[in-house]
């Protein structure tokens, strides 16, 4: 795939789906409440913008060094082992997607990257929009990506934390842009 010049896109931007697992669609200390209002969006944009999309999962490292010690403390109900079902993906997952795990907030790394040339696009849709797509975006965009973070196909813990984790976003433009699917869909 070519590079993109500055401020340009290459075609074929890649669909990151960040997280959507049972641990956050689920009744329980992470639960995210607009979850299922998400899912026909993603789904949408899966038909739409064909094969390659990249779904991630977190999956809690059991070791819990350093400081994820005193995040499991906190959010003791998730010490779910590696091989949990609340780690299950609950969309359809196509035949030639690639999955990636990880045991950080931040799907951003050298397999990530390896999927999303630099200069190319990368949009991000999934869970929770204030933590785990924040993350990644900013991790793409200190690499080089562009970033496009689809707002209706992204929930928070909260539609408080939706709203301003989006402003924030907005504030990178134009490494990182926010913008809904019908407009992504419109391009």
């Amino acid at each position: 795939m070519k590079q993109a010049g500055p401020g340009s896109r290459p075609d074929g931007a890649t669909l990151v789906v960040i997280d959507m697992q049972r641990a956050f669609r689920d009744e329980g200390q992470w639960q995210v409440p607009r979850y299922r209002e998400i899912v026909p969006v993603i789904s949408q944009l899966q038909q739409a913008l064909g094969s390659g999309s990249v779904f991630t999962r977190f999956i809690r490292d059991e070791a819990e060094t350093g400081a994820w010690a005193a995040y499991y403390r906190r959010w003791d109900g998730m010490r779910f082992p590696s091989g949990s079902e609340a780690w299950d993906i609950t969309l359809d997952v196509p035949g030639e997607a690639i999955v990636l795990d990880a045991p950080t907030f931040s799907k951003w790394g050298p397999d990530l990257a390896a999927l999303v040339p630099e200069g190319a696009e990368m949009v991000l849709v999934g869970v929770a929009t204030d933590c785990c797509v924040l993350s990644t975006a900013l991790g793409a965009v200190d690499a080089g990506r562009f970033v496009t973070v689809v707002s209706d196909a992204c929930a928070a813990v909260s539609d408080e934390a939706q709203q301003q984790t989006l402003a924030l976003l907005k504030l990178l433009s134009p490494m990182c842009e926010v913008v809904t699917s019908e407009e992504l869909l419109a391009r």
